[in-house]
């Protein structure tokens, strides 16, 4: 008998935590991630949910509150997967929900930028607020030990690898290892905040640039296209259910925008959210 993947459990309990809570179905039959005023929305989130499992009919949640909740379960999705792969990338890491970049390594200068922003407001003007950034999950990793270092072998000593911040002598600050965005749904402009965000950690970084995602569960390809497609603000996009998201676009006939799904795909713009564990290792 043929052993089930352990990364297939836990794509299922995700699922089952998301169902469980935001992911229900209005008494009209309208799936929470659906937009109620779009026919095809509403048609390939069902296609979807009908491959997941049994879904509650209950309200839909306020957007605040299923975005909250939705970054929740991502976030413990992320932790369990990130636990279980010590033997693929080695240190200690912790996986946190929210929290202010400038904890981190490569982004601690902001905190001197906000002290000098807040006593003097022509510099406030002049710099705005766009490197104040809290992304929804991060990861970070814990400076390592000389000991650690020297585990298997003297790699450091008194006189090399100074100024290398993975060392604990040099700096205490864990390194921000990715940056998570979570959408629920993609409805409006504020969705690009991902870019945004993306854009952001790329310039005022002061060291390695860390993973840059967004996890999403709208199930309309051409809105997922607006983050996915285009330049590299972004990693790459990943989708809760795109195996159901693409088997409903072919039950459906929707040829026009499985096109457009696939070219995400091939394109490595878009990928499964089992896929984000194995490439947050990378």
């Amino acid at each position: 008998m043929t052993k089930v993947a352990w990364f297939s459990e836990a794509r299922k309990e995700f699922h089952a935590s998301i169902l469980g809570s935001i992911l229900t179905k209005s008494a009209t039959g309208v799936p929470a991630n659906a937009d109620k005023g779009s026919r095809p929305s509403i048609e390939i989130a069902s296609g979807i949910l009908d491959q997941l499992g049994t879904v509650k009919i209950a309200k839909k949640l306020p957007g605040q509150k299923s975005g909250a909740d939705f970054e929740g379960i991502c976030a413990s999705f992320t932790k369990v997967c990130f636990d279980r792969m010590t033997h693929l990338r080695p240190g200690e890491f912790t996986v946190e929900k929210g929290g202010d970049i400038s904890k981190f390594d490569q982004y601690s200068h902001l905190d001197e930028l906000a002290v000098i922003a807040k006593e003097n407001k022509a510099i406030a003007t002049a710099l705005g607020s766009d490197y104040l950034i809290k992304p929804d999950i991060v990861i970070g990793r814990e400076p390592e030990t000389d000991d650690r270092i020297n585990q298997e072998g003297i790699l450091v000593d008194d006189y090399v690898a100074s100024l290398t911040s993975l060392r604990g002598r040099n700096q205490q600050k864990p390194i921000l290892h990715a940056s998570i965005s979570c959408k629920w749904t993609i409805r409006s402009d504020r969705a690009q905040n991902a870019r945004s965000e993306g854009l952001n950690l790329v310039r005022n970084r002061k060291g390695r640039l860390p993973h840059i995602a967004v996890i999403t569960a709208e199930p309309t390809p051409g809105r997922i296209a607006s983050l996915a497609l285009g330049t590299g603000d972004i990693d790459c996009v990943y989708h809760f259910a795109l195996y159901e998201l693409r088997n409903a676009l072919i039950t459906q006939k929707r040829d026009e925008v499985l096109e457009i799904l696939d070219t995400m795909i091939e394109g490595k713009r878009l990928r499964d959210i089992s896929d984000l564990p194995l490439d947050l290792v990378t």
